[in-house]
């Protein structure tokens, strides 16, 4: 049983990380697309909110379609449509290409994004899923920490274009890892009841569930502020701070590091203080940290290291954000798991989407605008949670007590 624990996680999380793997080996290319295709820092960073776009939207549909049809059939057809656009991408002749084939790209990756969380919740709830979720969020994690390192070696020795030609070969090596390791969680007898009539009216309970989206939300705001650290960094340590993109992929790694490292705790710590409990705890630490980020940086100090150290702890919290929130979401929705974790990662795509945008109307060069969207996310998070989690910590009490 442990082992059969183990081994769902790991094949879960080598298909949620071919997604983030296209997104994470690309961002030390940034730079090096836009002098090569001729284009601007706005129109390169398109090309990434482009794919995020994608991961929102596409999610919604693969959602209700694994509930109907079975987790399986909808992983192939989007490691197969990522395969396709990750050469498409590789062959792209102007940045306009590359938007356009990098949405493509993203409407594939979001299958691997949505079917997973929604396997968890098809095998176990409360802490077993709370563990589930973090050892797949540890293996989704090499995405991170390993990616950038791999893109920048393959832009410094091979070139930009090199980085799809990899992602392609992971979609390709992620079917074959479907095909021979992962069953079937959703068997035909409980896909009976469920349709496109089924998924909108599933759509119409989720959207006016205040508990579910207030958690929703918590998780979005956070997932947020590192959507805005993806967009800038590599612009912000490369051109402002003169790290070389090697350089750069090892501070992007650091955070990563603390994102994951921490999160591997949450199934003991969520055991012994309650889901609810943790979330509370662990808002409060990542708002602190990046609000005091944004207080330095307006206090005139403008030092990469300052930065790097106060990311470091601030995404350690995040790292216990994310899962607990997302357990506790799907948790009371366990026969529409597929289409409630759709919606969750729509909205939080989305929601991340949007915060890049904004955050882009007031990029200079400097590493404010970066840091003021980063802290604004992580506060917005804590005021949802202090909205939310009053009803949350009753629910959570009720179940177990």
């Amino acid at each position: 049983m442990k082992s059969s624990f183990f081994g769902t996680a790991l094949v879960l999380g080598l298909l949620s990380a071919i997604g983030p793997f296209a997104i994470d080996m690309y961002l030390p290319a940034l730079p090096s697309i836009g002098q090569n295709l001729g284009a601007s820092m706005g129109a390169v960073q398109a090309s990434l909110m482009a794919f995020f776009i994608a991961l929102g939207i596409g999610q919604i549909i693969y959602g209700p379609v694994s509930d109907m049809v079975g987790r399986k059939p909808p992983l192939y057809f989007g490691l197969a449509l990522f395969a396709v656009a990750s050469v498409g991408c590789a062959l792209a002749p102007d940045i306009e290409t590359l938007v356009v084939l990098r949405f493509i790209q993203g409407l594939g990756a979001c299958a691997g994004m949505v079917v997973p969380r929604a396997v968890v919740r098809d095998l176990h709830t409360g802490h077993d899923a709370a563990r589930l979720m973090s050892l797949l969020m540890l293996v989704f994690s090499v995405s991170p920490i390993l990616a950038p390192l791999a893109g920048s070696v393959l832009i410094e020795t091979v070139g930009w274009r090199s980085v799809f030609w990899a992602v392609m070969v992971a979609a390709l090596l992620g079917i074959i890892l479907l095909a021979s390791s992962l069953p079937e969680t959703r068997p035909a007898e409980e896909r009976v009841n469920s349709s496109v009539a089924s998924a909108m009216a599933a759509y119409g309970v989720l959207l006016r569930d205040r508990h579910f989206l207030g958690l929703v939300f918590i998780g979005a705001f956070g997932i947020s502020s590192f959507f805005a650290y993806l967009a800038n960094s590599s612009f912000v340590l490369i051109d402002h701070y003169g790290l070389t993109p090697r350089q750069y992929s090892l501070a992007f790694a650091a955070n990563a590091a603390s994102f994951i490292g921490i999160s591997q705790f949450t199934g003991k710590l969520s055991a012994r203080f309650g889901l609810v409990r943790l979330v509370k705890f662990a808002v409060v630490g990542y708002a602190a940290m990046m609000t005091l980020l944004l207080a330095i940086n307006l206090a005139g100090v403008d030092r990469l290291d300052v930065m790097i150290g106060v990311l470091f702890v601030g995404y350690g919290f995040l790292g216990l954000v994310v899962p607990t929130t997302a357990v506790l979401a799907l948790e009371e929705h366990g026969a529409i798991a597929g289409t409630a974790s759709a919606l969750m990662g729509t909205l939080q795509f989305v929601t991340g989407a949007v915060v890049m945008a904004l955050t882009g109307l007031f990029v200079d060069g400097s590493a404010r605008p970066m840091v003021a969207g980063i802290a604004g996310s992580a506060i917005v998070a804590l005021l949802l949670a202090r909205l939310t989690l009053g009803h949350a910590q009753r629910m959570e009490e009720k179940a177990y007590v």
